[in-house]
């Protein structure tokens, strides 16, 4: 993003919303795609067609949370279009060719990410989602479509879905649809290959005989079929009907030129070092253990509110301060208070609003996993470091933890049953598995001293830092680390990271930010697509595209 153009704020409410519309009947919730064509997040180009750019992406991110914590009684979700015999034609082609590479990739994944947000809710928290496709589905509208369980397309002789980036802009059906076409609907190798090369995609039987699509429904009945299938899959949720939603108040956030500030998470930028310091602090006070009290806590619980500042703070860094390549992470206040959050997250991890905290923890920390940015984290005196909040050193690149058993109170490490399982990233690993790649015996031994503080020798010991400097070194490894850093490539650091994070075995998710997230980074770059006279810029000009016909 040009530094000059103006910050994205990634908050908003369904009173500022432009292209959506979301409707409650009971335990059914429509969220209807309506695109305003002037509403775009920049100027320069229409969303025509319910095209969408990041600002459209914004508002369904924002609406899926309202489902999870403010109606507890939806079960069911239809994902659907208001304009007539058009669901989505895709990313807006125009915002794209006008688009930085950081802006595009940026935009690609956070539109992933949102998209894996309702499969997460699908398979945690007793939502599921059906795309009722009332007319032309293209592109990344087809990829929003993939996203939900189950697919109804409206069978009018017109209607049809396609995935027509290879054939009309050069480039990938980029926010998963390659890998959810196979992986998750198991269309067939050499149907997959037609249908991504085909304009005009697949309509009616055939698309439901490829496995495109589930249903194909006429007209006159599409909405009675629609509505059957959403309340049958309701009834099958654990969703409470009655329960009192919590109402997700907007978070008080102070920015200023170096610093991102709320009330558990302080962000502070070195432009100079090109570095951003997190600090995350600990619960303060009383820490509610009874469900009512937590409840009554609402959105102000602290492991709710902190993950809400914190994912609103990863995104404005990723897309706002795109110099700022390395983030310390460091942590403060009483572990106990941590620990005594995490208890109460255990305890009641079956009721409803506990299930959508712990989910909300989980998807911002598997945001954290994917963002390209070397991760550094500074275990010191007075930091907390415990269960959930050792998940972000978990998160690191490397963590330095401070050997100085002469202070008043050395540095500790708590590990908590949480860090076992309840946060797995992409790979469906928690990170404690991904850390020893699933060995045995690591794991045993670290869940043999789980609840104990851990001072530096004994946690170097367990492998869960990576060095331990004692306080003479401690300020000129940590200083040398970081400066060693900034001087690498960012380009080979972003591959280099991602590599390493998700090594081991592949899962639909990693497959999708790794594999074909790369492919599309490198085809956005390349002249057959981002030239002047590439796909993507030519597109809607009437010129023909000028290949470069060599296979690289």
């Amino acid at each position: 993003m040009n530094s000059a153009a103006p910050r994205v704020d990634f908050q908003t409410e369904p009173a500022r919303y432009r292209h959506w519309k979301l409707k409650l009947d009971g335990a059914i919730a429509t969220l209807a795609m309506d695109v305003a064509e002037d509403g775009g997040l920049r100027p320069g180009y229409k969303l025509k067609l319910n095209s969408y750019d990041l600002g459209v992406d914004i508002e369904l991110h924002d609406a899926l949370q309202r489902i999870r914590f403010e109606h507890p009684e939806v079960r069911t979700v239809v994902v659907t279009s208001m304009k007539d015999r058009i669901f989505c034609s895709g990313a807006n082609i125009f915002m794209l060719g006008l688009s930085s590479h950081a802006w595009k990739v940026n935009f690609c994944k956070f539109t992933n990410e949102t998209r894996n947000g309702i499969e997460d809710s699908s398979r945690h928290s007793g939502l599921k989602f059906i795309a009722a496709l009332n007319g032309a589905c293209a592109g990344g509208g087809y990829e929003l479509a993939l996203a939900c369980d189950e697919i109804f397309l409206v069978d009018d002789r017109s209607s049809a879905v396609a995935l027509p980036e290879v054939p009309l802009l050069g480039v990938l059906p980029g926010t998963g649809g390659l890998t959810r076409v196979t992986d998750k609907r198991k269309v067939r190798h050499d149907h997959a290959d037609i249908f991504c090369t085909l304009v005009e995609g697949v309509r009616g039987q055939r698309a439901k005989d490829w496995r495109l699509v589930d249903e194909v429904v006429k007209p006159a009945q599409f909405d009675a079929g629609v509505r059957a299938r959403a309340e049958s899959l309701a009834a099958q949720s654990d969703r409470p009907a009655q329960a009192q939603g919590v109402s997700l108040v907007p978070l008080s956030r102070t920015e200023t030129e170096n610093r991102l500030s709320y009330q558990y998470v302080d962000v502070a930028f070195d432009r100079e070092k090109r570095q951003a310091t997190w600090t995350i602090r600990a619960p303060q006070g009383n820490v509610p253990q009874d469900l009512d009290a937590i409840v009554a806590a609402g959105a102000g619980w602290w492991p709710l509110q902190m993950a809400r500042e914190l994912d609103d703070a990863i995104l404005s860094l990723r897309t706002n301060e795109p110099d700022l390549g390395t983030w310390v992470i460091k942590t403060e206040g009483d572990s106990q208070a941590v620990l005594a959050a995490d208890a109460a997250l255990q305890q009641h991890a079956s009721h409803w609003f506990v299930r959508e905290t712990a989910g909300m923890l989980r998807r911002t920390l598997a945001r954290l996993d994917v963002t390209s940015r070397s991760i550094f984290a500074l275990i010191e005196p007075g930091s907390c470091f415990a269960g959930t909040l050792f998940e972000l050193a978990l998160a690191a690149d490397r963590i330095y933890m401070l050997d100085d058993e002469d202070a008043d109170a050395p540095a500790q490490i708590v590990v908590h049953e949480r860090n076992f399982g309840a946060y797995p990233m992409v790979n469906g690993l928690s990170r404690l598995q991904h850390r020893f790649y699933e060995e045995v015996q690591p794991l045993e031994a670290v869940r043999a001293a789980a609840g104990q503080s851990l001072p530096a020798p004994r946690a170097l010991e367990l492998g869960l830092v990576t060095f331990a400097p004692d306080s003479i070194d401690w300020d000129d490894e940590v200083r040398l680390a970081l400066e060693e850093r900034r001087a690498l490539s960012p380009d080979a650091l972003t591959g280099l990271e991602a590599n390493l994070r998700f090594g081991g075995g592949e899962t639909m998710e990693t497959r999708i930010f790794g594999r074909l997230t790369a492919w599309q980074n490198w085809i956005f770059n390349r002249p057959n697509a981002a030239g002047e006279k590439g796909a993507l810029k030519l597109y809607g000009k009437g010129e023909q595209a000028s290949f470069d016909w060599n296979r690289v």
